[in-house]
């Protein structure tokens, strides 16, 4: 087994500033300067993207220290553009946070451009607990969970 500790999770935006600001201001995280620019033939080699150039900066995840893994939001001069977000589509589906009341933070994320995709849902999962929780996007379609463990 690989000796490994979690460090950040990459998200490729297409405005990487207005996406670093909504994760800020809605979901309390922290930039952890410096901002990162990335261009040349090392871009190019890492990413198997010719000419790309990538923009973006870490924001430290809430709840942690200065150790704590960061969200690593990106931005690519040449994007391709997406598919439509689903809830079920393999590979990554989703940023779970947890809120203190999860109603008022899907007031705060809808009201910074976010959307909901399904209904506000309280459920006892057997030995674990009560849990109240929602799958939101944000501003740009990524789809992250609001949750509340009683």
């Amino acid at each position: 087994m690989i000796k490994a500790k979690y460090k950040h999770t990459n998200i490729v935006a297409r405005n990487w500033r207005e996406l670093a600001d909504f994760y800020c201001q809605v979901l309390g995280c922290t930039e952890v300067p410096p901002e990162r620019a990335g261009t040349g033939e090392w871009v190019e080699r890492c990413t198997s993207v010719p000419g790309a150039e990538i923009h973006g900066i870490h924001l430290r995840l809430p709840g942690y220290g200065e150790d704590g893994p960061t969200l690593e939001i990106f931005q690519y001069n040449n994007a391709e553009s997406r598919p439509e977000t689903a809830i079920n589509r393999p590979g990554f589906a989703h940023l779970a946070f947890e809120v203190e009341d999860v109603e008022s933070a899907r007031n705060e994320v809808t009201a910074a451009g976010g959307a909901c995709i399904g209904e506000l849902v309280t459920v006892d999962i057997p030995d674990a607990g009560l849990i109240t929780f929602l799958y939101m996007t944000d501003p740009e379609g990524n789809i992250i969970e609001l949750q509340k463990w009683e």
